[in-house]
This record gives structure tokens, C-alpha cells and sequence, in this order.
């Protein structure tokens, strides 16, 4: 199952690099245009996604993070955040690439955003992780439609393949 939980994190690496480069494209004023998403715009989306990297990963290697607002802006700056995007992205590939024998069957122990003491099994929390991941990509996604401009097809599949088409 490692194998498993190794390419997904490739995929997250790989759709991030295609999201970001979509989003590289909008001028200043599209990339903070409030457009009613949860976390508003474009800017706050990607800055809720690294956020809730940065506090997983903390979690799934053992520590913990400060508890902070869910839109907290980590990064004011576009290409800082995409900098820092790229330095959770391989994190992430390399925490998922060596996984301990039996990594799956564990369970992380956390105090959550709202202070609850926490326990919940990996064999939740992962598919959880990638899956919050997705879900604000697509939110991302929708958004630069919104924008008027095309989004890069971000299927796992498509952005898996040898040679995408």
C-alpha cells in the first residue's frame, strides 16, 4: 500500500506544478478577486492548501503545528508562496517515498483547530490528506474558469501519464 500513498504524492507534486503555472498567468487583481469560494480567491485558496499541508505533515511526522485560522495567509507574495508550495510538494515525496513497514496500520494522536484531543487511524487520515489536496485544487480550478481562463487538466490519470496529452 505504500506504493500507493507514494504516488499520490507525485500526483499532488506534479498537479500543483500545473496548477500553479495556470495561475502564474492572472494579474494581481484576478489572483486576489474575492469570487465567493471558502476561502475567497485564488491567493487564499492556495495559501488554505499549503496550510493544511504544513499541519499534516507536522502531525504525520510525529510533531504538531501552532494552531492557526483555517485562512491564514501564509504568503502575501504569489511566487513566495509557489516557492514554498514547491518545498512542501517535496516533502511530501520524499516523507511518502521510504514509509515505514506497517506505517498504515498506526494512528495519529493531535490536538485539532477547535483544541479537541485527537486520535484518528492513517488508514483515515491519509486518504483524507490527499483528498484535501484535490478538493482545493478543484476549488482553485473552478476558479480560474471563473476567471475566464482554461485550467490544466489536473485528473490523476492524465497528470500521471508517461507523456501527457
Amino acid at each position: 500500500m505504500a506504493i500507493l500513498w507514494a504516488q499520490y504524492a507525485r500526483y499532488n507534486r506534479l498537479a500543483n506544478e500545473a496548477l500553479y503555472a495556470a495561475c502564474a498567468q492572472l494579474s494581481g487583481a484576478e489572483y486576489r478577486r474575492d469570487l465567493g469560494a471558502f476561502f475567497g480567491s485564488v491567493h487564499g485558496t492556495l495559501n488554505h492548501l499549503l496550510l493544511g499541508d504544513r499541519i499534516w505533515m507536522a502531525r504525520l511526522e510525529g510533531g504538531s503545528h501552532v494552531s492557526t485560522d483555517l485562512d491564514a495567509i501564509l504568503f502575501e507574495k504569489f511566487e513566495a508562496l509557489r516557492v514554498a508550495r514547491e518545498q512542501m510538494d517535496r516533502r511530501i515525496e520524499q516523507f511518502f517515498a521510504d514509509l515505514p513497514h506497517g506505517f498504515e496500520s498506526r494512528a495519529v494522536h493531535y490536538i485539532n483547530n477547535a483544541g479537541l484531543d485527537t486520535e484518528d487511524p492513517l488508514l483515515v487520515v491519509l486518504p483524507h490528506f490527499f483528498n484535501h489536496q484535490t478538493h482545493h485544487r478543484a476549488q482553485v480550478h473552478t476558479l480560474l474558469s471563473q476567471l475566464g481562463y482554461k485550467p490544466p487538466s489536473l485528473d490523476l490519470h492524465r497528470v500521471l501519464r508517461p507523456n501527457p496529452s
